[in-house]
């Protein structure tokens, strides 16, 4: 009876330290996400107001070259995992018409992580 007692309290000790934490995390404003954001390295990109975008010198992966490309975004906000801005590239922005992820980590910062348990590929930080 008494390990049931314990895994009741730990679960509502765990249960209470979820709400807790989410609560914390700033909730991003997609309608503030327009604007430029540079990585230390020069990669620049630009969101705009109206749902287009261009990227110059970003790096994706690791191990590519840094490249220039644009087209149009969209903010996602799934419940499942990390908020991002899907990047809609044009076709010959990167030699294949596709989408990328780019993560918000919050209003002023998103970066490229091609391995989900990888090391970031590039940041980018707000500058205007």
């Amino acid at each position: 009876m008494r390990k049931k007692t314990r895994g009741r309290h730990l679960f509502a000790v765990l249960a209470a330290s979820a709400v807790l934490v989410s609560g914390c995390s700033a909730a991003v404003d997609p309608e503030k996400l327009p604007g430029v954001y540079r990585s230390d390295d020069g990669g620049q990109i630009e969101l705009s107001a109206d749902g287009s975008f261009s990227a110059t010198g970003v790096t994706t992966r690791k191990g590519t070259d840094p490249v220039d490309f644009s087209g149009s975004w969209d903010y996602e906000d799934p419940d499942t995992s990390s908020d991002f801005v899907y990047l809609i590239v044009k076709d010959g922005g990167l030699g294949r018409t596709g989408g990328i992820q780019l993560y918000v980590d919050d209003q002023d910062t998103l970066y490229f992580q091609s391995d989900p348990d990888g090391p970031v590929t590039q940041e980018l930080t707000r500058t205007s």
